[in-house]
């Protein structure tokens, strides 16, 4: 059923007892009062009680929001918000029915049907968000980048900053007998993928997976590892890695404690680039449907709620809270608010660092999906080759626009979105080269794609 916001009109008669030394009757005032109430009919909801995972991370923020504004309990559903310590744990907790629902990387569930890691029949009806990662360095890496990097009259470096400026760093490192080391967080997040594409565009190898070499370091010019997110600044002040690809506010982060500098946002990787995904077991989706609709109604208001910018000083300070993000506010306002600091002092405006709403980035489209499949076959995480029917069967599978259109035709019934927000499209974004190579990306031809590469799996 759909919620209505409705202009009521109501008598409000108040009392009032006028007393003097006499004794004077009562007289009643009568006032006529316009509010604005929020009436509102869930749907049948099967699951009322909920409770769903995240990793402390700026990208988190739909949920966070969708639960301080009350958008889950205009839908019937009072859900717990819950940290979790590390991506396999979110995985395994989802999985294992311990959690309704998760904040996830978009590659989880995607490898989970797809046959690399641990195998389960996911869903996400719902894209949290666009953007919102950098790859920082460690200042000593930095010192010895600077050299090798075009700057403007001012002296200023000139953004994007490619790898080609991280090569000789790497070879000196490595004439010194000392492997470069680069912290991302999952084997299969979109950060393993972003700093794999932005090394391997400029011609240095980031590593083959095989069946023997899970950590996918084959050929590998640089050694990747896993790092939890919120670990990543003390491992780089440590030494243990020289450079991480995070989400904020662990890029953020290195630069208030002066031990690292970002040099590249995945914006300039691959402009406006999906990022993470709101994820729920097949099984639970089939169990309550309803309550999966509503759930992806709250969680698209909560997306449209965040890009608006006279919103963002106040999520920044809910996503600064203790069970959220935790972080301070000058670190989560450093990008939630439209600006972006990369070496300390150069703070440079950049409006689309973080997009929970516009360009369609609620939608989940088959094409964001596939591109993580290419990758994982380009990197050896599907180890042989598939057919081109295969990406797109796949997907389907996984990313669920069905669901998402249910609940956005509600919203627009309700008059909470307008009809013009939802994406007229069969789940494929065009072809483009918004990619920081300049390559190609055609959804509908992943094999092609994936041979266009100089570094990585070829397929026939």
């Amino acid at each position: 059923m759909n919620s209505l916001l409705k202009k009521s009109t109501y008598i409000l008669s108040l009392a009032a007892v006028l007393f003097a030394c006499g004794g004077k009757d009562e007289k009643k005032v009568t006032k006529t009062v316009e509010t604005e109430t929020l009436k509102t009919k869930p749907l049948e909801i099967e699951k009322p009680q909920l409770a769903f995972g995240f990793i402390k991370l700026t990208d988190m923020a739909p949920l966070a929001i969708a639960k301080e504004k009350g958008f889950f309990e205009d839908e019937g559903l009072f859900v717990s918000v819950e940290a979790q310590s590390n991506w396999k744990n979110v995985l395994d907790r989802v999985i294992d029915g311990q959690l309704d629902g998760s904040h996830m990387l978009a590659g989880q569930p995607i490898a989970a049907g797809a046959g690399f890691g641990r195998q389960a029949k996911l869903v996400t009806p719902f894209s949290m968000d666009l953007n919102g990662n950098g790859i920082t360095v460690s200042n000593d890496v930095w010192s010895k980048m600077k050299p090798h990097v075009p700057k403007d009259s001012d002296g200023k470096p000139i953004h994007p900053i490619k790898a080609e400026a991280l090569k000789p760093v790497i070879t000196e490192y490595k004439n010194s007998g000392k492997a470069f080391k680069m912290g991302m967080v999952f084997p299969v997040s979109t950060h393993n993928y972003e700093i794999r594409y932005w090394l391997a565009a400029a011609g240095i190898h980031p590593g083959m997976y095989t069946a023997d070499n899970v950590q996918g370091q084959i050929d590998a010019e640089v050694l990747l590892s896993v790092t939890p997110p919120p670990q990543m600044p003390a491992t780089l002040e440590a030494g243990t890695i020289f450079g991480y690809c995070v989400g904020e506010p662990w890029n953020q982060q290195a630069v208030f404690k002066g031990i690292g500098v970002p040099v590249v946002t995945n914006y300039d990787i691959w402009k406006n680039n999906p990022e993470k995904v709101f994820v729920m077991t097949e099984k639970f989706v089939q169990d309550n449907p309803n309550t999966a609709i509503a759930v992806t109604k709250a969680l698209i208001r909560a997306g449209k709620w965040l890009d608006k910018p006279e919103n963002r000083k106040e999520a920044v300070e809910i996503l600064s809270m203790s069970q959220y993000v935790g972080a301070p506010v000058e670190v989560l306002a450093n990008s939630m608010t439209g600006t972006f600091e990369f070496e300390k002092g150069d703070k440079r405006e950049m409006e689309d660092f973080n997009v929970f709403y516009k360009y369609n980035a609620t939608y989940p489209f088959y094409s964001d999906g596939i591109w993580f499949l290419t990758q994982m076959r380009r990197w050896g995480q599907i180890p042989e080759a598939k057919s081109a029917d295969w990406y797109g069967s796949t997907i389907k599978d996984i990313y669920r626009p069905d669901i998402w259109k249910k609940a956005a035709a509600l919203l627009v019934e309700e008059g909470n979105i307008p009809a013009t927000d939802l994406p007229e499209t069969d789940g494929y974004k065009p072809a483009t080269g918004d990619f920081i190579d300049g390559t190609i990306y055609d959804a509908k031809d992943p094999i092609g794609y994936i041979n266009s590469f100089s570094i990585g799996n070829k397929d026939k």
